[in-house]
């Protein structure tokens, strides 16, 4: 009985939706790094603050969260962005022009590595490479 009870259970919670539908007009887009406020050097087995700044390129485009890939000691990262496509209200998005925002990311740098090799993107070129500021940080352990 209490495993059919379970069955049931699990069937209502799968046919159940917490989807109201509010994030289909919400699309995900990389921006270009502008700037970056890199150390001179990190401290090994500790915490880092890397500061940066990114294009915000419309009023629809929000900070969600950074790409960020690891590969031994390089690391490359991006910003992504919300974009929303209907602000409600007939609010329509408005470009932006050279409109920057700033965040930063709290690095901990592992001991063992003498450098980190960080790979900021910066956009693409006419060839629709990508770009990147690359910046080599040697650390103190």
């Amino acid at each position: 009985m209490q495993k059919i009870a379970c069955l049931i259970l699990i069937l209502i919670c799968w046919s159940c939706s917490l989807d109201d539908g509010s994030d289909d007009n919400i699309q995900l887009e990389i921006v270009p790094i502008t700037t970056v406020d890199m150390p001179e050097s990190l401290l090994g087995g500790d915490i880092n603050r890397i500061s940066f700044s990114y294009i915000v390129p419309s009023t629809c485009h929000s900070f969600d969260n950074l790409y960020y890939l690891a590969n031994r000691n390089e690391r490359t990262l991006a910003v992504v962005t919300n974009v929303v496509n209907d602000l409600g209200s007939g609010n329509p998005c408005e470009d932006l022009i050279d409109v920057e925002e700033s965040g930063f990311l709290d690095f901990y740098a592992a001991p063992g590595f003498d450098s980190y090799t960080f790979n900021f993107w910066q956009g693409t070129d006419e060839n629709g490479e990508d770009i990147y500021l690359r910046a080599t940080v040697p650390v103190n352990n």
